[in-house]
């Protein structure tokens, strides 16, 4: 289970007057973080199309660290932190760290699988329970 790490970049846009991160930004950069550890597991938006399936969140929350500033160097690494052996249900943690290690922001997503025809809770494909299963954990990861 090898880390999951994007950079991220950060633009004049996600500041406000104080020069301070906006807390949209945050779980911006944890929502592209999701789709690119999913996208580089083979999960694409092309296969969720074709399985007619998608993620689907109840909780997101962040918890503000240390301050952002312009200019930082920043990354953000995605574990799975709690998943049911069937998929069905799952929990994500992503920390946005600075390039010298300084954790900024940690946000906790917990999710699951919709069928996008049915609009119900669903079982995913098997591709999706390997991504999951497969994905970096976190230290304190627990089977639901």
């Amino acid at each position: 289970m090898k880390p999951f790490r994007i950079p991220v970049a950060l633009r004049w846009a996600d500041f406000d007057p104080n020069f301070h991160l906006r807390h949209s930004v945050y779980y911006d950069f944890g929502a592209m973080a999701r789709v690119e550890f999913l996208n580089a597991a083979g999960v694409t938006s092309a296969f969720m199309e074709e399985h007619r399936i998608g993620p689907v969140l109840f909780r997101e929350e962040a918890l503000f660290r240390r301050e952002v500033r312009p200019g930082d160097e920043l990354f953000v690494d995605v574990k799975i932190s709690r998943l049911r052996a069937n998929g069905t249900r799952f929990s994500m943690r992503h920390e946005l760290s600075r390039a010298d290690g300084t954790c900024c922001a940690v946000m906790n997503v917990d999710g699951a699988w919709i069928d996008m025809q049915r609009r119900k809770l669903a079982e995913p494909p098997q591709e999706v329970i390997d991504a999951l299963t497969q994905g970096p954990r976190t230290e304190d990861f627990e089977w639901q």
